[in-house]
């Protein structure tokens, strides 16, 4: 895995477009209104065999702030996140104040820059680049990210400058990433799980600066547990400090096997938890919901309530347990650990292919698959393909005509005759030769 390259650059240069264009789908936002893409967006990339992360810093809305704060923002976060920085500029527009701004805030990060003059739709407006010569930036490379035109120049450029990165492993131990909004408990879980003051806890949002990486042993069993990374607020740039810790947590994600997802029990869950768990979820870890500050939040609701409207808000993490704690007073902390390892048995479980095969065939029998894409869907084996997640391949007279909700099917008939919990389930279908 190489590292990660951020695109940097004024409202509606065409970021977001070039982002959707790297990673092959439409992820973020496209509009022709300055400022739309609301949410700065990651995902996993590969140009030439070469894997890496990209990073759109669209997403940073300062209320009540011109233009230019926002970019301030959004450069220091490409400065300190990003191994590679793609600066994009508008070939219509032409050179703006905006992008000498730019030019030097990048001239100071002493990160690689790439230049980009976006908009370039045909071989006559090339020479309309010359002027960003002036940026001292170096070379502008003229895209279309519209039309896909000098994307692959761009790309073998990125990868000739990602450095190659290792992804630390943590043998024989159970890792686990803790994730939510800042001040949601994070720390202090972590302190309690440790049983030491390992961390900094304080009170304002966004006080650990970055991943630490803590293994421990508990009743003979080793862990690592990785703590997210919060917010520093820098003079007068206050960013939008949900959006910022779902990116800090990324990393710890991705080196994870197990994510204890902390809620905060007071006041409920906010479209921005979604935010943070979305990357847990696109990265099929196991999940473990934790509503912390119960201590407080069961003088408001009861468990039955937090939990219906938990449930009807997150449809998608049905499979993902929940537990009511509190770091502040340890209730319910000391169920953490043996949850963690069930999820992590679970997240690692094979099925014998007999039994997987039985149970298959059970289900079809007993309901069979509707007509869709004019034709019925007949499973004739099943096989459990990998772990982490457990990953089923079912072979079949055509693909096409498996519809989602006989998958979801399929995967509830799965989780009833064996314990997933906490896990995603991926079921894959070929057609049989």
């Amino acid at each position: 895995m190489l590292g990660s390259v951020a695109l940097v650059g004024s409202p509606s240069s065409g970021k977001s477009t070039i982002f959707n264009r790297i990673v092959g789908e439409r992820r973020s936002i496209v509009e022709e209104t300055p400022g739309v893409t609301r949410d700065r967006l990651y995902a996993h990339a590969e140009w030439l065999t070469k894997q890496f992360t990209v990073i759109d810093t669209g997403g940073i809305q300062i209320k009540d702030a011109p233009f230019q704060e926002e970019i301030r923002a959004q450069v220091e976060i490409a400065i300190e996140e990003a191994d590679v920085i793609v600066f994009v500029t508008d070939g219509k527009k032409g050179l703006t104040g905006d992008d000498k701004f730019i030019a030097r805030l990048l001239q100071q990060s002493k990160k690689p820059v790439i230049l980009v003059v976006n908009k370039i739709d045909n071989v006559a407006e090339i020479p309309e680049t010359a002027d960003f010569y002036r940026l001292g930036i170096g070379e502008p490379l003229a895209v279309s990210g519209a039309h896909g035109i000098g994307i692959g120049d761009l790309l073998d450029k990125v990868i000739s400058l990602l450095p190659e990165k290792e992804t630390k492993t943590f043998d024989g131990a159970i890792s686990f990433a803790l994730i939510g909004r800042p001040n949601v408990g994070k720390s202090s879980l972590s302190n309690r799980l440790l049983g030491e003051k390992r961390t900094i806890v304080s009170s304002i949002a966004g006080t650990t600066r970055d991943s630490i990486d803590t293994p421990f042993e508990k009743n003979g069993k080793k862990y690592v547990a990785i703590d997210t990374a919060g917010l520093v607020k820098r003079g007068k740039i206050y960013e939008s400090i949900d959006k910022y810790a779902a990116l800090r947590a990324l990393s710890a994600i991705s080196r994870a096997e197990i994510v204890l997802f902390l809620i905060d029990g007071e006041e409920g869950l906010r479209e921005q938890d979604k935010h943070v768990v979305g990357y847990a979820i696109e990265e099929k870890k196991a999940i473990i919901i934790l509503v912390n500050k119960w201590d407080e939040g069961k003088n408001k609701f009861t468990k039955e309530e937090f939990t219906e409207k938990l449930k009807n808000q997150m449809k998608f993490l049905e499979y993902a347990p929940i537990l009511y704690i509190s770091a502040k007073t340890n209730e319910g902390v000391d169920k953490i650990l043996p949850l963690i390892d069930a999820c992590y048995d679970a997240y690692n479980r094979r099925i014998p292919t007999n039994l997987l095969n039985s149970i298959i065939f059970d289900a079809q029998e007993m309901n069979p698959a509707p007509d869709f894409n004019h034709g019925r869907l007949r499973i004739s084996y099943a096989s459990e393909a990998r772990v982490a997640p457990p990953t089923f391949v079912l072979f079949v007279n055509d693909p096409k005509h498996a519809h989602f909700s006989y998958t979801r099917y399929l995967e509830n008939q799965i989780r009833q005759s064996f314990d997933f919990r906490g896990t995603p389930i991926d079921i894959l279908y070929r057609k049989k030769k």
